[in-house]
């Protein structure tokens, strides 16, 4: 797969499952200055560290590129991400079990803010058949990888959906 491309599932999960506390958690800031139907471009920190981010608008595969901006950049650009911001906490759950890959990573998102009690889950794959070989545990139950409403730029946006 080419740099710069990312490859990933979605889920939506009811609530964090048990001991989500185990796992090691960063808090993310994450605002959009830009969407349109081929890109969007946001603003993200995490842990100190700030970056801009570039992505093409498409469902499992996408190209993805990220310039560090270092914080006071960060902070220069954040108020014009006003209307079009998510906030939340990201758990990482190393994937295990039998048969299952050992160098794949859930990334769980609980939200805050205006997001409050939702709660997704991401995994990151080296391939697309990867992606589609995957047997995710019993918790993520509800695949929206392929719903845009539940991208973030459309969380960031509309807000969470009412279903």
């Amino acid at each position: 797969m080419p740099a710069g491309t990312e490859i990933e599932r979605k889920w939506l999960l009811d609530a964090p499952p048990a001991g989500l506390d185990r796992h090691p958690s960063e808090p993310i800031r994450q605002g959009y200055l830009a969407i349109t139907d081929e890109v969007e471009v946001r603003v993200r920190q995490v842990a100190g560290r700030a970056v801009l981010t570039v992505k093409s608008i498409a469902d499992r595969v996408r190209v993805e590129e990220e310039v560090e901006i270092g914080s006071e950049r960060f902070d220069a650009l954040w108020p014009l991400t006003e209307g079009r911001r998510v906030e939340k906490t990201r758990h990482r759950i190393p994937v295990g079990g039998p048969g299952e890959p050992s160098d794949l990573t859930i990334e769980l998102d609980v939200y805050a803010g205006a997001l409050a009690g939702l709660v997704t889950a991401e995994v990151e794959f080296p391939s697309e058949a990867a992606a589609v070989a995957f047997t995710p545990p019993p918790w993520l139950t509800r695949d929206v990888t392929d719903d845009p409403r539940y991208k973030n730029r459309a969380l960031a946006v509309a807000g969470r959906p009412a279903d």
